[in-house]
C-alpha cells in the first residue's frame, strides 16, 4: 500500500513518500526535487512538469501554469480577473460561470477546465511516485491552502479521482508544516504548552498559523492568510519596473509580445533571488524583443521601495493570527518561516519586528508541506506504525444552517453548527419538527473574506408523511468530513423511538431545533451533545431527546444566531 504526500504548489509541486526509515522526497525524471506545475500543449503531444516548463518559453500561449489560482472559482471573481491579466494563455467564461482554458492541441482548438488541468499535474506526480516506489500509487494525502472553500476542496478531490488517486485526507498546508515540525521533537513539554508561529510565504499566498504543542500532540490555535500575497508579487513589481524602464530606454513594449513578457518575468524571478543574497544585482536579456538586447541594474533598497505596497500587507495576517489565538508576542516561544517566498530579507525584517524575535529556519522551506502530508498519510494508513502523535486540526471557517419557518411571513432561521476552529472531522445531529418538505442552506458565516461565497449548498428534506399531529420529528445528520467538506448525510423521521428513513437528504434544520453530536462509525469525530431551542409560533414542541453521550462529554447549550 502506497503512503505518499503531495504538495500542490502554485508554481511547483513536491512528492514525498514514507519508508521504513522515514520520509523521503522523490526525485523526478530530471533528478530534481521540485516539479513545475505546468501543462504545455503541442501539435503532437502534451508536456507536463519539467518537460512543460522547458517548452513554455517557446509556446507561452499553450502553456498553462498557476492552475491552483483558477480552481473552484467563478470567472467573475475579482481576484481571478486580476490574475488573468498576467496570464499569457486565454481564459473565458464557461456556460456554468466557471473558467475555461483555451489551447491549441493536436492541431485543433481545445478547452479544458482547471480541474482537468490539475488532474494532468496530479497524474504526472503519481507517475513520479510510482517510478520511485515500483508499485501502484492510489492512497495519498494532498496539501491544500487553509483558505480553500468547499468548492475548491471538491475540485481537488475530483482532480485526484480523474488521476486515479484516492486522497485519505486533504491536509491543510499549515497543519502539515506543524506536523513535520513537531513529530520529531522529543523535548516537548508535558504540561506547559509550547507555542510556535509558522509563517508560510508561498508563490502566490501568505499563510500564518499559531500552534500549541504538548508531548505527543499539537493543536491549531489560529489561522490567518492573505490569498494574494506571495513571491510572485515581488516578481511582478520588478517586472513592471523594468517594463516601464525598457519602454523609455529602448522603445520596446514587452506587453505586446507574450514571449518577451515570459522571458522578462523569468529574468525578474532570478533577479529577486539574487537580491535576497546580494545588495545589488544586474539584469541582462539578449534579443528580448525587436532583436534588441536589454540591460538593467537595481539595488536592494530600490527593490524594497517598489515592493512597498506588497510588504505593507504582510503585517495584517500576523496580527490576526495572534489575536485569534488569544496570545501576545511574548507567549509565542518560536517563529518558523517556510515557503519559497520567505527568503526576501524585507519580509524577515517585518516578521522580526512584529514578534520581537528572530525567525528560525529549522525546516526545509520548500519540502516541509510534502513531508507533513506523507507523515499524515502514514498515520492514517495501516501500512506503517508511526510514533503516537495527535493532530487537533481546526476548521478555519464557521458553518451555519439556514431554513424557512413554517409560517409564510417569518424571516429565515439560522443557527451555527460548526464554529470556527471546530475539530475536523465532526458530525452533528439536529432534530426538527416539520409538517412538510423543506429546504436548508449550508452557509459560511463571519468569514471576513469577500472572496468566499457565503452559500455552500442547498438540501431538500422530504417528502415525509407525519402519522400523528401536524408535525413530524426529524433527525438530520450534518457532517464536516476529514477533507473539510460539509454535507447533510441523512434524515430520519422518528416515530415512538422507531426511525423511518426519509428520502436521501439534501438539507438541514427547522423550528425547534435540537443539535447533538453522534459518534461516526469510521471517522474519529469530536464535539459534544448540543441542544438548540428556538421559539415556536404555533405550539410547544415536544421535549427533545439527547443523543447517546460519551461519559466524558458534557451537554453544552448553544445559542441560535440572529435571524436573517
Amino acid at each position: 500500500m502506497s503512503v505518499v504526500g503531495f504538495d500542490l504548489g502554485n508554481e511547483s509541486c513536491i512528492v514525498a513518500v514514507a519508508r521504513q526509515r522515514g520520509i523521503d522526497v522523490v526525485l523526478n525524471d530530471e533528478s530534481k526535487r521540485e516539479t513545475p506545475a505546468i501543462v504545455c500543449f503541442g501539435d503532437k503531444q502534451r508536456f507536463i512538469g519539467t518537460a512543460g516548463a522547458a517548452s513554455s518559453t517557446m509556446n507561452p500561449k499553450n502553456s498553462i501554469s498557476q492552475i491552483k489560482r483558477l480552481l473552484g472559482r467563478k470567472f467573475s471573481d475579482p481576484e481571478l480577473q486580476s490574475d488573468l491579466a498576467s496570464f499569457p494563455f486565454r481564459v473565458t467564461e464557461g456556460p456554468d460561470g466557471f473558467p475555461l482554458v483555451h489551447v491549441r492541441f493536436l492541431g485543433e482548438e481545445r478547452t479544458f477546465t482547471p480541474t482537468q488541468l490539475l488532474a494532468m499535474v496530479l497524474s504526472n506526480l503519481k507517475g513520479i511516485a510510482e517510478g520511485n516506489l515500483k508499485t501502484a500509487v492510489v492512497d495519498c494525502c494532498i496539501g491544500i491552502p487553509v483558505y480553500f472553500s468547499d468548492l475548491q476542496r471538491r475540485a481537488v478531490l475530483d482532480a485526484a479521482t480523474i488521476a486515479g488517486l484516492t486522497p485519505l485526507q486533504l491536509f491543510h498546508e499549515t497543519t502539515a508544516t506543524a506536523l513535520a515540525y513537531g513529530i520529531y521533537k522529543t523535548d516537548l513539554p508535558e504540561h506547559d504548552q509550547l507555542n510556535v508561529a509558522f509563517v508560510d510565504v508561498g508563490h502566490a499566498s501568505l499563510q500564518v498559523s499559531i500552534v500549541g504543542y504538548k508531548k505527543g500532540q499539537l493543536k491549531m490555535l489560529s489561522h490567518a492568510y492573505d490569498r494574494s500575497l506571495g513571491g510572485r508579487d515581488f516578481d511582478e513589481a520588478l517586472f513592471k519596473h523594468f517594463a516601464a524602464k525598457f519602454k523609455e530606454e529602448y522603445k520596446i513594449d514587452v506587453y505586446q509580445n507574450a514571449r518577451a513578457c515570459l522571458r522578462l518575468r523569468v529574468a525578474c524571478e532570478k533577479l529577486k533571488k539574487m537580491l535576497s543574497a546580494n545588495p545589488e544585482a544586474p539584469l541582462n536579456i539578449e534579443c528580448l524583443m525587436d532583436e534588441k538586447d536589454v540591460r538593467g541594474f537595481i539595488k536592494r533598497e530600490e527593490f524594497e521601495h517598489i515592493s512597498a505596497p506588497v510588504l505593507v500587507r504582510v503585517k495584517g495576517p500576523l496580527e490576526k493570527a495572534l489575536a485569534e489565538a488569544g496570545l501576545t508576542t511574548e507567549n509565542v516561544h518560536f517563529v518558523e518561516v517556510v515557503g519559497s517566498g520567505s527568503r526576501v530579507p524585507a519580509i524577515i525584517k517585518i516578521i522580526t519586528d512584529f514578534f520581537g524575535k528572530e525567525p528560525r529556519r529549522t525546516m526545509n522551506a520548500s519540502e516541509c508541506v510534502a513531508r507533513g502530508c506523507a507523515l499524515q498519510c502514514a498515520i492514517l494508513s495501516p501500512t506503517f506504525k508511526v510514533r503516537e502523535f495527535q493532530v487537533n486540526d481546526g476548521f478555519p471557517f464557521s458553518i451555519a444552517l439556514s431554513w424557512k419557518q413554517d409560517s409564510q411571513n417569518s424571516a429565515p432561521q439560522q443557527t451555527l453548527v460548526f464554529p470556527k476552529g471546530n475539530v475536523i472531522p465532526s458530525i452533528k445531529a439536529l432534530t426538527f419538527y416539520k409538517s412538510s418538505t423543506f429546504e436548508v442552506d449550508v452557509l459560511y458565516v463571519d468569514t471576513c473574506d469577500s472572496q468566499i461565497p457565503q452559500k455552500i449548498s442547498t438540501y431538500t428534506i422530504g417528502p415525509f408523511q407525519p402519522s400523528k399531529g401536524e408535525r413530524a420529528k426529524l433527525k438530520v445528520k450534518v457532517r464536516l468530513n476529514i477533507h473539510g467538506i460539509v454535507t447533510v448525510d441523512s434524515a430520519m423521521m422518528l416515530e415512538e423511538d422507531v426511525a423511518v428513513p426519509v428520502s436521501s437528504a439534501n438539507e438541514a434544520p427547522k423550528d425547534t431545533t435540537k443539535m447533538d453530536t453522534d459518534d461516526a462509525p469510521s471517522d474519529p469525530v469530536s464535539g459534544t451533545d448540543v441542544n438548540v431551542h428556538e421559539p415556536d409560533t404555533t405550539e410547544a414542541a415536544p421535549a427533545a431527546e439527547n443523543g447517546t453521550q460519551n461519559p466524558e462529554e458534557k451537554s453544552v447549550p448553544m445559542e441560535t444566531d440572529a435571524k436573517v
